[in-house]
């Protein structure tokens, strides 16, 4: 590796493995302690931090199992783990082949928490959150890392405009975008580490680069020096005379190359600083991530991810950092998902084009978003728009009504389901979608097939409960039982399954309604406004009742039992959607 040839005898960033899991007996939860811990050392802060992080480890939980309210999904085990992942750094799909058999280091990067998170930041957490958990159906012991950037420019600049300090402000956007999370229903990674919880780590990291002889100091600050990587863009594929200052990479006349990356800045008046043998001062954008990724899962782990924009300069950066404090540092798999963009431009903060996904959840349920998200392939780019988000949330009020139709009907069934032989046009419709969900999964995350694969099962279990036919097949209630539980369990992998249909239906119905801008009791009242017209014979006002409603996303549904309605995508937005199609 160039200019550094030698592995520094202080590369103590090797994760410390607990060779049991714990067994939680009250709730029947299995979590792995596969969890690294900063390195033990006789100075008293280096204790304290092992100390602290196993207060952390006693507090929190390193979930290897789905999420709180969700059961173990109870698919067919794989034929194999066979995964393909589109490698960034190859520019093609690999088999993905674990470090140590069995277990899986994962690190991706964290938002920076100074405002609430855009759904391009739900996007990344959404996409990782996925392959989290087909990794653990996969029987893969994972440690996923994911981090927050709490102390950053950005963060200081947001904090010095509402006078507040900054890292008060930082731990308040951590705590909001938690809750974004939870939200959007994806796991609790093993280890959530914070920058401001690791500057001992950060600044011994420095340290070894600088004594490996690729990096300088000057006047306090600390500069990575590039031409002492030569493989310097690989990852990006840049050529070095392309490698000018970037994002969060200022520009100054001292370094010596434009494309030198602060590893630590010199305190400025009025910002947050800790001290370090160059002077008080605080770590540049990217020292943190090779810092913690280090600690937590040692220097070769399997899968760094993070969104298409990090791929210059952030994770070249890291690439360059760690091999420079350990050459021994290596990373098996990148991997990056695109941008959700509005009128084809990504968005992000700095353009000012952003969705926070709070506003979004305020009109559409989180897992319409979350269907919205995975409806397109992870490393292809999203166009923001209402349609796709009404389409997403017709989409998912269909699956939830039809899976919850068929928990009622199961759970009102007087014989109980004995196990009877299924009929073969079921168990072919059960394989197909199990067949699909294993060869598509394993195909690079290929989540909308395995979303349209749930079709045919779901109108089964509809022609099953609704047809005079389906009412009549033979072992029926098994058909039924069978059909719900490989449904659910694929929900379970995706991140779809809600603790309860009913509840998420009746939430689907006020979003409806608050983008409708009506009350229920107002559409119950056009409804037998609607009822009247019709015994009158006054069709031409029924129908324009009928379209009204529609025309705002509330469609009417009539049967034997009476007119119901339901959330639909409003006609407006349908006929462009024709349009453009």
């Amino acid at each position: 590796m160039g200019a550094f040839v030698r592995c520094c005898c202080r590369c103590s960033y090797k994760p410390l493995f607990f060779p049991a899991p714990l067994i939680f007996p009250l709730t029947g939860l299995r979590f792995q302690t596969h969890l690294s811990l900063p390195p033990l050392s006789r100075k008293k802060g280096h204790l304290l931090g092992f100390r602290h992080s196993l207060t952390r480890l006693s507090q929190s939980v390193v979930r290897c199992s789905p999420g709180q309210g969700e059961a173990r999904p109870t698919l067919p085990p794989p034929p194999s783990k066979e995964l393909w992942l589109y490698n960034t750094m190859v520019k093609k799909k690999e088999l993905f082949r674990p470090k140590l058999e069995g277990r899986v280091g994962m690190y991706v990067c964290g938002v920076t928490p100074y405002d609430l998170s855009h759904i391009g930041h739900a996007r990344v957490y959404v996409t990782f959150d996925v392959l989290y958990r087909y990794l653990n159906y996969l029987e893969y012991e994972v440690c996923y890392v994911r981090n927050f950037t709490d102390v950053d420019d950005k963060i200081i600049t947001r904090a010095t405009d509402l006078g507040e300090d900054p890292i008060t402000l930082s731990r308040r956007y951590c705590e909001e975008f938690k809750v974004d999370m939870v939200q959007l229903n994806c796991l609790p990674p093993s280890v959530e580490p914070r920058v401001s919880e690791h500057m001992p780590q950060i600044i011994d990291m420095i340290k070894q680069i600088l004594d490996n002889g690729c990096a300088y100091q000057i006047d306090g600050d600390v500069y990575f020096s590039v031409d002492k990587f030569p493989d310097y863009g690989r990852l990006s594929g840049r050529s070095p005379e392309d490698n000018r200052a970037g994002e969060r990479v200022a520009v100054d006349p001292r370094k010596k190359n434009p494309a030198d990356f602060a590893l630590w800045k010199s305190a400025k008046k009025g910002e947050p600083s800790w001290e370090s043998p160059w002077g008080p001062g605080r770590p540049g954008w990217h020292i943190e991530c090779s810092a913690m990724s280090a600690v937590y899962l040692g220097h070769s782990f399997d899968i760094h991810g993070g969104g298409m924009d990090l791929i210059f300069p952030h994770h070249e950066n890291e690439i360059a950092q760690s091999c420079a404090a350990c050459n021994r540092s290596d990373v098996g798999y990148w991997v990056h998902n695109g941008f959700v963009t509005v009128d084809m431009e990504k968005m992000s903060k700095s353009l000012g084009n952003f969705f926070t996904i709070r506003q979004v959840i305020e009109l559409y349920h989180p897992l319409a978003l979350r269907l919205f998200l995975i409806g397109t392939h992870y490393r292809s780019p999203i166009n923001y728009s209402d349609v796709l988000l009404e389409s997403a949330s017709e989409r998912i009020f269909y699956i939830y009504q039809t899976l919850d139709d068929c928990e009622r009907v199961l759970s009102q069934s007087i014989s109980p389901v004995i196990g009877d032989p299924i009929p073969l046009d079921i168990l072919n419709s059960i394989s197909k979608l199990e067949n699909k969900f294993q060869v598509f999964m394993s195909d690079d995350l290929h989540t909308p097939v395995v979303l349209a694969a749930m079709s045919d099962p779901l109108k089964t279990i509809n022609d099953l409960l609704h047809t005079r036919k389906g009412k009549k097949q033979a072992h029926r209630m098994d058909s039924l039982a069978a059909l719900e539980k490989t449904v659910r369990n694929v929900l379970i992998v995706l991140g779809l399954l809600p603790t309860s249909y009913s509840k998420v239906l009746h939430q689907l119905r006020e979003k409806a309604l608050k983008r409708a801008k009506l009350t229920e009791d107002q559409v119950l009242q056009r409804i037998e406004e609607r009822n009247s017209a019709r015994k009158a014979k006054e069709y031409e006002k029924s129908d324009v009742i009928r379209r009204d409603l529609a025309s705002v996303g509330i469609a009417l549904m009539d049967s034997p039992d009476g007119t119901t309605w339901r959330p639909a995508i409003p006609l407006s937005m349908q006929e462009h959607q024709f349009a453009v199609s």
